[in-house]
């Protein structure tokens, strides 16, 4: 089984789905990677505050780096995870059948939640990293529980 997380910019919610994601499954059956639906960041490291949450949770998603979402993504990927709204809409398009498109699921469709959109803390404060890595913790450990 191969997952893709995918937000903006690739370095602060889908580094974290990645990391939380990888933390609950074993990685020689699942591979989890992440995207960014832009190329802002390419090639950086996580935000320095996704750094610090993950860490704190005793996840370490220092090996990762930013990288553009590609339509070729869908040959690689079972499952592609957006982290809101916008971003899967920008996925969608990218899509070159219904097969692809059937691919791409909001990551909080796997909670029982109203708002189906993990906020971008990027402009806010460390709070919303946190609040992030919650929410992202209860969706991956049940994605988690599917797979193993």
């Amino acid at each position: 089984m191969k997952i893709l997380m995918v937000c903006l910019g690739n370095i602060c919610r889908s580094p974290l789905a990645q990391g939380i994601l990888e933390s609950k499954v074993h990685t020689d059956r699942v591979y989890v990677d992440s995207a960014g639906t832009s190329g802002y960041h390419e090639g950086n490291l996580p935000d320095p505050r996704s750094i610090q949450t993950a860490k704190k949770y005793g996840i370490d998603i220092t090996s990762q780096r930013s990288r553009k979402f590609l339509a070729t993504d869908f040959d690689m990927f079972d499952v592609i995870y957006a982290m809101d709204e916008s971003n899967f809409e920008d996925i969608i398009q990218l899509s070159r059948n219904k097969e692809e498109a059937k691919k791409v699921k909001l990551i909080l469709d796997e909670l029982s939640n109203e708002d189906k959109n993990v906020p971008d803390p990027y402009h806010g404060g460390d709070q919303g990293f946190e609040n992030v890595y919650k929410m992202l913790e209860e969706a991956c450990e049940l994605i988690a529980s599917k797979l193993n």
